[in-house]
């Protein structure tokens, strides 16, 4: 019988081994991931990959991409959130004035704003 290592490295790869039952098994780990915090969006980002592009949900998870990707898509949206909502509101009149005068109208006004803002980038930066 062949007494065997029961660790070796191959410098032609640069890879270490060990010894399993009577098979060599390379010694790999998987990098932590990189933290990113991800909002929202990047949440709903992420189920709609799951359901609708599975394939490209696990070609972001198995590269390690996928907390940076959803990270930048949920800013992303944030941003553009933000700035439809401004112009909604220039374009509408919706200013201090009128929340000076009616809070309530412009309370509701802000609400009806706000939630077609949503919609737009549902439709525009999530689910596509």
């Amino acid at each position: 019988m062949i007494d065997l290592k029961k660790h070796i490295h191959d410098s032609a790869n640069g890879l270490d081994y060990t010894l399993v039952n009577d098979h060599y098994l390379p010694n790999l780990t998987v990098a932590a991931p990189a933290e990113h915090p991800t909002g929202r969006w990047g949440r709903l980002h992420k189920m709609y990959l799951k359901e609708q592009h599975p394939i490209r949900y696990n070609q972001l998870l198995l590269s390690g991409e996928l907390g940076g990707y959803l990270a930048k898509l949920d800013k992303q949206t944030e941003e553009q959130l933000a700035l439809t909502i401004r112009q909604m509101q220039e374009a509408e009149g919706v200013t201090e004035a009128l929340k000076a005068a009616d809070q309530l109208e412009w309370v509701r006004r802000m609400n009806n704003i706000r939630n077609r803002a949503e919609e737009i980038v549902y439709n525009e930066i999530v689910y596509k």
